[in-house]
């Protein structure tokens, strides 16, 4: 028997709190040795264009195994009324090999995404952080903010989106959520000159970041862009900031912020300080100083959905939650 969840039935179970104490000992385990993450194979289909990945991996410490397969099809929202990402998570027993449970992927991929950015802003912004600018104002958007006002106790956000009522809408669903001023801005520089922490949770694939806009002692959760041709950031944001990954081997093969300018010379691989998990463990430093501007890339990892997925599993099972169905 598998237990089946629908996305209504993983809304009513997952708490971000929960997805980012899950999220930061999955980062714990991959830097300790102890998760098995092949590097997701990606097949791209040309018309209409779309990605479809496999991702699968293994927590030993928490004894999580399963796999997602997610596929992202930029032109569903305007074509099919469907979100540009759909994704299923399939959730295994370790100790056998059985299949324990079927889930709706993408809100936990908006909610894992969300809670990454919450462990490295708790390990890299300045503690005294208090307003946040947002770049986008999608599901992405809504948890990014989420997991941040879950680490940092802000005050005050800024969102900006070239749809004026799509940032108008954010704001005030954001606001009445999480019990802050979330004010909706007319341009990216207003969302960002002056902020403690900024993110970039847009479609953009051109650069909507300018570096010359941060301030000092900034925090950056870079998020939107995850391909090789596809960058928010511009080349002075990335070179100003002390850039930490989730995956070393993700970033050098996915994301476009980073290789756009190692293949221009701006930087080098070494401008690349570490990975997350290994901040979490103290190995490296988030930050070395309050004016330094540090810099989270994220391209998303399976150890991030697995650790999840456990969660919701467990939780679903506590609450006689979702369907048992006999394959």
């Amino acid at each position: 028997m598998a237990l089946i969840l629908n996305r209504e039935e993983v809304m009513s179970v997952l708490t971000m709190r929960d997805t980012i104490d899950a999220v930061e000992q999955a980062f714990r385990d991959l830097a300790e040795g102890k998760a098995d993450m092949p590097v997701r194979p990606t097949i791209r289909v040309p018309d209409p264009p779309g990605v479809i990945n496999v991702m699968p991996a293994y927590l030993a410490t928490m004894g999580a195994l399963g796999m997602k397969l997610v596929s992202g099809y930029p032109q569903n929202p305007s074509k099919f009324d469907m979100p540009t990402i759909q994704a299923t998570i399939l959730y295994s027993d370790c100790r056998t090999g059985r299949l324990l449970a079927i889930m709706e992927g993408g809100y936990i991929t908006a909610v894992r995404t969300g809670a990454a950015s919450g462990v490295a802003t708790k390990y890299m912004a300045r503690k005294e952080s208090a307003s946040v600018g947002i770049l986008g104002s999608g599901i992405q958007a809504v948890t990014q903010l989420e997991a941040v006002c879950a680490v940092r106790k802000i005050k005050s956000v800024k969102v900006y989106s070239p749809t004026a009522a799509h940032r108008e809408d954010f704001a005030k669903r954001m606001a009445s959520r999480l019990g802050v001023d979330v004010a909706p801005v007319d341009a990216a520089e207003k969302a960002v000159r002056g902020l403690d922490i900024v993110i970039a949770a847009s479609s953009s694939k051109q650069p909507i970041l300018k570096g010359e806009w941060l301030a000092p002692g900034a925090h950056v959760n870079g998020i939107g862009s995850h391909t090789t041709d596809a960058r928010e950031l511009d080349e002075a944001a990335v070179k100003r900031s002390r850039v930490i990954v989730d995956s070393m081997e993700a970033a050098l093969r996915e994301a476009g912020d980073l290789l756009m300018p190692m293949a221009d010379g701006a930087i080098g691989k070494e401008h690349i300080v570490g990975e997350l998990g290994e901040v979490v463990l103290g190995r490296k430093a988030g930050r070395e100083g309050a004016d330094e501007i540090t810099l989270f890339k994220s391209q998303g990892l399976a150890i991030e959905d697995v650790c999840t997925a456990k969660v919701v599993y467990e939780r679903a099972k506590a609450q006689g939650k979702g369907t048992e169905l006999s394959l």
